[in-house]
């Protein structure tokens, strides 16, 4: 057994070497560490739950409402989403729309969607209370940040990312909100939203377009105010369109961006399987792929989740998610909704 004399030895040999370890460390020019975005993209990170549907119920005209309980929950902030795992296997994100500090359950909406994939139906017909769904997340894309003033704009079920936001806001902040719909009995919440928002909230007729009328909506905006917009294609370009000076948008959309690069055909060469690949022009990248390569990974086909990531080795990239970071986008696409802008793209798989 060691003396007292050698293990004090020990233990002052041991301080000083903490000692020279941290002057080596605080000497480094990588100290202190910087601090890294929280990733947005990739894979999805977050453990599977299996959760209890104990509520499904009509909030508006084609417009469901689904309650997930279960026990300590991860916790989320405004504008956060689910992935939802439904029975026949699709994988659908929905905005979370309920109460952030509520770690018992999860509450989403969804629209009926008659001539879209499948997902919105089988959410409306086939999942019923009772039932035990997976869900993955929470994840946010599309977080309230601090600003001077906001001015929310939200399209029908668009209304679901805000709704948190406007529950969230500091008691003094200076926001506006336009609601539109195609008729008042379609717009999830509305009741809510009156009372939340009083004389700031303003209701628009949409037009076949989903763009309701946007007179006026930045006629105050002040500089540096953050435009939050939820919605059609119609309405997001028609903000796009109208931002004012100064203002920063927060946008997420129903659908990937259009794109003025067209859907034109072109070849992709799958490099570690030595196949080249003709994507035709009323198709995806990774229909062609699954093609050839069945088990590749995917799963919203929307460019949200980022399952489907692959690395790019040549080509130019025509980016139509909302997802990737800028970095991300310089070696990487999702093949399910991003095309060529060159002929011919190689990708490593």
């Amino acid at each position: 057994m060691p003396g007292l004399r050698t293990v004090v030895a020990l233990a002052g040999a041991a301080l000083l070497a903490r000692r020279a370890l941290r002057r080596r460390i605080q000497a480094s020019p990588l100290w202190p560490m910087p601090a890294l975005d929280p990733p947005t993209s990739g894979r999805p990170r977050s453990r599977a739950l299996r959760l209890l549907l104990t509520a499904h119920d009509t909030v508006a005209d084609g417009v469901v409402r689904l309650r997930l309980e279960g026990r300590e929950l991860p916790r989320w902030e405004p504008g956060a989403h689910l992935d939802l795992v439904l029975p026949s296997g699709l994988v659908r994100q929905y905005s979370l729309c309920g109460d952030p500090e509520d770690t018992s359950s999860y509450t989403v909406a969804t629209r009926l969607v008659p001539d879209g994939r499948g997902g919105s139906r089988e959410v409306h017909e086939q999942v019923t209370e009772g039932m035990e769904l997976e869900v993955r997340g929470p994840r946010n894309r599309f977080p309230l940040v601090e600003a001077p003033s906001y001015v929310f704009v939200a399209g029908g079920i668009g209304i679901t990312p805000i709704l948190p936001m406007l529950r969230a806001l500091p008691e003094g902040a200076e926001w506006r909100l336009l609601y539109g719909g195609r008729t008042r009995a379609s717009m999830p919440f509305l009741e809510e939203v009156e009372k939340l928002a009083g004389d700031r909230l303003t209701v628009a007729a949409e037009d076949e377009d989903g763009r309701p009328d946007l007179h006026g909506l930045f006629a105050d905006a002040a500089e540096s105010t953050a435009v939050y917009c939820c919605g059609p294609e119609g309405l997001t370009a028609a903000v796009e369109e109208r931002l004012p000076e100064g203002a920063t948008l927060h946008l997420e959309r129903f659908a990937p961006r259009t794109s003025s690069y067209g859907d034109r055909e072109f070849e992709v060469e799958l490099h570690r399987s030595g196949r080249t690949l003709t994507v035709p022009s009323d198709s995806t990248v990774l229909a062609a792929v699954r093609a050839e390569l069945p088990d590749t990974a995917y799963s919203c086909e929307q460019g949200f989740c980022g399952t489907c990531q692959q690395p790019v080795l040549e080509g130019e990239v025509d980016h139509r998610d909302e997802l990737l970071t800028d970095a991300e986008r310089t070696d990487s696409m999702l093949i399910c909704v991003s095309r060529a802008r060159s002929d011919r793209l190689v990708l490593d798989m």
